[in-house]
């Protein structure tokens, strides 16, 4: 198991970054999955008995979804794949400014593949809340610490964009950015945090820690694209 906590600091306010978040997640979709081809949303609907951070937040909107890998990969990948390894399972409760999303391939991998990204958003903060997930000390000493930095981070050649470089933009809207200088963040005002905390479980012996280191790196190039 490989815990790994990415703090991405905005200079935006929690209400703004979740209608943001409605945006962007759409707009990745259609990206990513081709207009939403292979997606098969299998539950849409409110939740009020599932407790997250120890009950504190409870109801919500809660979906389930199953990503048709097949239809993305090569032809030759398709005829070497096990049955059910490209069919990935999504679940995600939003109780916003809390939220977690489930990950698995249970035809596969059965309970031998898990990642949890539990997301918690907080007003007026740099990133400097030590437990805001409020992890147990066993947990919590295995823990890494990710500070990703929206404007100063290098992104790969093939993701960067101009219109997305928050070191050139300028909102016409609401006159923030660009984020210059290493210390932008002490000086932006709105400003939040999204803390996003990724347990990742891939239990195959031999494969485990480069699986998981993997999956942990992934999530950082999209964190801070996403963001971006």
């Amino acid at each position: 198991m490989l815990i790994k906590e990415y703090r991405v600091t905005l200079p935006l306010t929690v209400e703004e970054y979740q209608v943001a978040q409605l945006y962007s997640v759409a707009e990745a979709s259609k990206n990513e999955t081709g207009g939403g081809e292979g997606i098969e949303v299998l539950k849409n609907e409110p939740f009020d008995n599932y407790p997250l951070l120890g009950g504190k937040y409870n109801a919500g909107q809660y979906t389930y979804k199953i990503y048709h890998l097949a239809s993305k990969v090569p032809a030759f990948i398709r005829l070497l794949a096990p049955k059910g390894s490209l069919e990935i399972h999504e679940e995600a409760w939003n109780a916003y400014p809390y939220c977690r999303t489930v990950i698995t391939n249970p035809k596969f991998m059965k309970d031998g593949f898990r990642i949890t990204i539990d997301s918690m958003h907080v007003r007026d903060d740099a990133g400097n809340i030590p437990n805001v997930h409020e992890l147990p000390p066993e947990k919590l000493k295995t823990r890494e610490v990710v500070h990703i930095d929206i404007a100063n981070d290098t992104v790969l050649p093939a993701d960067y964009k101009p219109t997305d470089d928050p070191t050139k933009f300028k909102s016409e809207k609401t006159g923030r950015g660009p984020l210059v200088g290493p210390n932008w963040k002490k000086n932006v005002d709105p400003v939040m945090t999204c803390y996003k905390l990724v347990t990742c479980e891939f239990k195959w012996f031999g494969l485990q820690t480069r699986i998981e280191n993997f999956i942990q790196k992934s999530e950082r190039r999209l964190f801070t694209n996403f963001h971006r």
